[in-house]
């Protein structure tokens, strides 16, 4: 049949074709083989460290070697979520106690909306010492965390772009504050794979209620469905139908698993850019497995009991999180990739003596016991401990009835600390100024702290990539540099 692009032979061309007019023709002749293939060559060559043990894997989850040497294997990310103040914790400002209460004018600064519209600077209402022999600067009502403050990296030169919760966690979580990308578990995972195939490569430790953004701070968006994060239930069964119905076998589920294998097989095959479907089936097996490792995993009461006293667990403030810090300790023991804890909420806004000292309280003493047991054990050198929130605080706020003294969003400073997993212990990098209002030494975007937390773990942000929506597409979204002055 003629057209006008290529008409038959002795027929005149009406016009030259055109380069769009030859790509449109390729999808009606063997040109469209070959330029798949060529298509699925360049594909393959983006897949995390290909190598013929790794392409295709036996599973999605299987592990997969870096694109760099690693300087740990795994990590616990410590979500403090609603913005922990760096003024009330890690970063002392003795100049606020000079200023406070005076108005403060800076000029463009927002006008709060309290009872007399001024704002003023607010001392902080707690003391600061020096920990360990680096001298880390602590408040004091960290008492447990100052007895390991030689191990951590503090950073304080992290900026952000919102100061909306819901934006700021998914830039802290996933890199994209307006959400729809994967969280870095995801990205980790994808690029790692996990060591322990009858669990989770990422595993998510939530707070009853999810935090701002909810599920998307743990969801692996355009990448396949294998890599999302799982979370366990903060109360009640940490998995729900964990243990099968009275009566039924594993010979009977393995039977059912076996006749929903080959039922799906043929559907899979024919189309096999579903990945949602294909992802199902893994699950299936994959929570087949976890009948068998998962109870023994989650009774904490095989733990030896000082242990466990030394994390917390048992005192009323302290018991919740306490859990989930031994827990993260016993999942990266058995080859968990990444896990996350969630914290909160540390948004105060005012009575931030209050606020912080009750959540400081809560998380102080199991996040110290959480890095002496990893060290004790050897897992330190070979985890990366973070703790963060997604945003800083500000140095001044309004004042309701005098002294309901609290702090507002700052995303232009806040202190990130780290521990084990090849960072600087016992270090201060960067600065905030003489405010803490904005940092001032050292400072980078947080994709910068992306890419450095990716290279740590042995990946390349700029190898790590997935083609969507027509462009390769990476953590940092357009590329990021490593802080080297965190890295030993």
């Amino acid at each position: 049949m003629s057209s006008p692009y290529f008409p038959c032979a002795g027929a005149r061309a009406l016009h030259a074709p055109t380069r769009r007019d030859f790509l449109f023709s390729l999808g009606a002749s063997v040109g469209s083989i070959a330029f798949t293939s060529l298509l699925a060559r360049d594909l393959a060559a983006q897949t995390p460290n290909p190598s013929p043990q790794t392409l295709p894997p036996s599973s999605p989850l299987a592990p997969k070697p870096g694109h760099v040497p690693a300087k740990a294997k795994s990590c616990i990310f410590l979500m403090m979520e609603g913005g922990p103040s760096h003024i009330d914790t890690f970063d002392p400002k003795p100049m606020l106690t000079r200023l406070h209460l005076k108005e403060f004018t800076r000029e463009g600064k927002m006008k709060s909306a309290m009872e007399s519209g001024k704002r003023y600077y607010v001392e902080s209402p707690f003391q600061f010492h020096k920990c360990g022999q680096s001298g880390a600067d602590l408040a004091t009502n960290w008492e447990h965390l100052a007895r390991v403050a030689d191990d951590l990296c503090f950073y304080r030169g992290c900026q952000v772009d919102s100061v909306n919760h819901p934006t700021a966690m998914y830039q802290m979580n996933t890199g994209n504050r307006f959400g729809g990308d994967p969280a870095i578990g995801s990205w980790v995972t994808y690029g790692l794979g996990t060591s322990n195939q009858n669990l989770p490569g990422f595993v998510v430790l939530p707070e009853v209620s999810f935090p701002q953004g909810g599920a998307a701070n743990w969801g692996n968006a355009f990448l396949p469905a294998d890599f999302q994060g799982t979370p366990l239930r903060a109360k009640g069964s940490p998995i729900l139908d964990l243990t099968p119905p009275a009566g039924i076998t594993r010979e009977h589920q393995r039977a059912n698993l076996d006749l929903l294998a080959e039922l799906n097989s043929a559907h899979r095959t024919a189309h096999p850019q579903h990945t949602e479907l294909a992802a199902r089936m893994d699950a299936y097996e994959l929570a087949y497995r976890m009948q068998t490792e998962v109870p023994g995993l989650l009774d904490l009461t095989r733990e030896n009991p000082r242990l466990m006293e030394s994390y917390g667990i048992g005192a009323g403030p302290t018991d919740a999180f306490g859990r989930k810090c031994l827990l993260a300790r016993r999942l990266v023991e058995q080859g968990v990739r990444f896990v996350q804890l969630y914290a909160g909420t540390w948004d105060s806004h005012d009575y931030i003596a209050r606020a912080h000292g009750n959540l400081v309280r809560a998380v102080d003493r199991p996040i110290a016991a959480l890095i002496a047991d990893l060290k004790q054990r050897g897992l330190l050198d070979s985890t990366l401990v973070v703790w963060c929130g997604e945003f800083g605080r500000s140095p001044d706020n309004g004042v309701r009835g005098g002294t309901a003294y609290g702090r507002d969003h700052n995303p232009h400073a806040m202190t990130i600390w780290f521990a084990g997993g090849g960072v600087r212990a016992g270090h201060t990098i960067g600065a905030t100024d003489d405010l803490g209002d904005k940092a001032v030494d050292c400072v980078h975007h947080v994709r910068d702290v992306h890419v450095t937390l990716l290279r740590l773990l042995g990946l390349d942000d700029n190898k790590l990539t997935y083609f969507h929506g027509g462009r390769f597409k990476q953590l940092s979204q357009f590329g990021g540099q490593v802080i080297k002055e965190l890295i030993a």
